[in-house]
């Protein structure tokens, strides 16, 4: 077994812990209004900006390593 493989275990278990807390620090503007249909603000497009815009971004990039660990996982194997 290669460092990596004893690493990666953990490494995906910190990036999924990662991306689990900054998908709930996303704010959200659909209530429960926009779980049962309704809660449309007119189709106003909104700019992220400052630490949302961050947010954003770490979840994206978190959420793309965590696949590209799980895809490595696979092939390492």
């Amino acid at each position: 077994m290669t460092i990596i493989t004893k690493m990666l275990p953990y490494i995906q278990t910190i990036l999924s812990i990662i991306l689990i807390v900054a998908i709930l620090l996303q704010q959200s503007d659909a209530g429960v209004g926009g779980v049962l249909g309704g809660g449309d603000n007119g189709g106003l497009y909104h700019t992220r900006r400052g630490f949302e815009k961050f947010l954003f971004i770490t979840t994206i990039i978190v959420a793309i390593l965590l696949v590209a660990s799980s895809l490595l996982a696979v092939f390492v194997k």
